[in-house]
């Protein structure tokens, strides 16, 4: 047991000093190396996987080569050694300038779509911010456009797809965010109305949706909820839609799971409308008692005249 520990001590000494040994060879080739043995020594540590050193000494010695096929291939490499290390926003960048750069090179495919791919990989969860993710898909798609028999364009669409729903993800969370906030708070503010044109809008970029069903059901208690509490002036209109919504969603969905909860939802607005009806014909009886009254007043003062 000793002697297995010894020679792992001497094991881990051993590597030790082999790595001091790289190390000062590194640094050395750094300070006092020619631009010849540096890109030379990029190329082997890119060989060897080690895309640390290889992307340092790139970075150095990429300016410094003049346009010819040395130039050219030390940035796709270097632009490759961001990408391995996990670089994704600077891997992008230097494969987008390389296509840029070398748009008739035998890489310019590849660069393009590992700018593309690089776009990808920086794509946030679905629950952060989708800027990068609306790029990454103007990327790829571009990709696939310019592209269209690449080998790359299989795995494209896939990523497309992943992306796409992120994009769903990201708009069903906030429709239901919608709708968990949409009783009005302490300063009076209420979601209600966003909720019904958040679902609007959901279904417009995402017709086909696994969500679409839901949301829609969300959208008639929203809808009914708005009615119970706007003006007078306004419950007739906002009743007549959270019943429309109501037909279209039967339609659409008669084997739903929603539908024995959302027929109470209906019978509730029919009463809504009901009562509305039941008020302006109030008002309509009051506004012509109080006419007949004023007529009967003009008529009694015009008689007290003659």
């Amino acid at each position: 047991m000793k002697l297995l520990n010894i020679r792992f001590l001497v094991f881990l000494l051993a590597l030790g000093l082999f790595q001091i040994s790289c190390s000062k060879k590194f640094n050395k080739l750094q300070k006092k190396g020619t631009l010849d043995e540096k890109y030379n020594a990029a190329i082997k540590y890119y060989q060897e996987a080690d895309y640390y050193k290889a992307g340092v000494l790139l970075e150095e010695i990429t300016p410094l080569l003049k346009g010819d096929s040395t130039s050219e291939r030390a940035q796709f490499y270097n632009a490759y050694c961001n990408y391995y290390q996990s670089n994704y926003q600077m891997s992008s960048y230097l494969f987008k300038s390389f296509y840029a750069t070398y748009n008739n090179s035998e890489f310019a495919e590849e660069a393009y779509y590992m700018y593309a791919f690089s776009m990808f990989k920086d794509s946030p969860p679905y629950n952060l911010d989708q800027t990068n993710t609306l790029t990454a898909i103007d990327a790829l798609q571009t990709f696939i456009n310019t592209y269209p028999d690449s080998k790359y364009a299989v795995k494209c669409t896939k990523d497309l797809e992943d992306l796409r729903y992120r994009l769903e993800l990201k708009a069903y969370e906030k429709t239901k965010l919608y709708f968990k906030t949409r009783e009005p708070s302490f300063l009076g503010r209420s979601n209600y109305k966003a909720t019904v044109v958040s679902v609007d809008n959901f279904r417009k970029d995402f017709p086909d949706s696994e969500f679409n069903e839901e949301l829609s059901y969300l959208q008639i208690l929203a809808q009914e909820e708005l009615s119970d509490v706007s003006y007078y002036s306004k419950q007739k209109e906002r009743y007549n839609e959270a019943i429309t919504l109501y037909e279209k969603f039967v339609d659409k969905y008669p084997q739903s799971k929603y539908l024995k909860e959302l027929q109470k939802i209906n019978d509730k607005a029919l009463k809504g409308l009901e009562k509305v009806a039941k008020t302006e014909k109030e008002i309509e009886e009051a506004k012509k008692a109080a006419e007949k009254e004023k007529e009967e007043e003009r008529k009694a003062a015009e008689k007290q005249k003659s």
